[in-house]
């Protein structure tokens, strides 16, 4: 499986002919979703979910499909019937020869008077998990684990104890578009120091072999 990263916490993989994307939002580029077979997002929050984005995707394959919870679907079901899916916690499906299963339901905790949204992580042919905006556990061994490295709802504490928990091969960052460059080295040193597993920062474009 080659994985692409994308911009902030959008990624691309492809296996076998076929292309995965997950969360092509409006921090990522453009061009995210373009030369997608198959669609996952994680929740609506814009960086997560652009629906311009998601929408010449599809377009631009009439073979494209996307699955998502109901937030999501409920925007783009009526523009193409039968391509959108919802799907929530314990559901299990195949997407672009890709065997995908639904972990989580909630977004973190951002602050107590802001009210949650649901959320929703993608353990991809059972090696490869997506939390998005969560810190959800999938209850099973992760080869790679999409790690949200810096968001307004999670300091680096709770990072780094969440790739002790989960115990991945390997943890690769997502959500990292509020990262400066300044602060890069300092996540790098604390969370490859003391998470416990193979760390990696990936550049937008950048790829690697999984």
């Amino acid at each position: 499986m080659k994985l692409t990263k994308k911009a902030h916490a959008c990624v691309r993989l492809e296996k076998d002919g076929q292309t995965l994307v997950i969360d092509p939002g409006g921090f990522s580029e453009q061009d995210a979703a373009l030369g997608a077979d198959a669609i996952l997002v994680t929740h609506e929050h814009p960086d997560h979910f652009d629906e311009d984005r998601l929408r010449a995707g599809m377009e631009a394959n009439p073979a494209a499909e996307i699955w998502t919870l109901r937030s999501v679907a409920g925007r783009l079901s009526a523009a193409f019937p039968g391509r959108v899916h919802t799907v929530g916690h314990g559901d299990t499906f195949t997407a672009a020869g890709f065997e995908v299963e639904v972990h989580g339901e909630l977004h973190a905790v951002i602050h107590p008077d802001i009210p949650r949204v649901t959320n929703i992580g993608f353990l991809v042919d059972g090696s490869v998990f997506h939390p998005g905006d969560a810190l959800t556990v999938p209850g099973r061994p992760v080869e790679t684990l999409f790690l949200p490295v810096m968001a307004p709802w999670n300091k680096i504490s709770e990072v780094i104890d969440y790739v002790r928990e989960v115990k991945p091969l390997r943890a690769v960052d997502v959500h990292d578009a509020l990262l400066t460059p300044l602060a890069r080295p300092i996540y790098d040193r604390h969370v490859g120091t003391l998470g416990g597993t193979d760390h990696r920062r990936l550049a937008p474009g950048a790829y690697t072999e999984l």
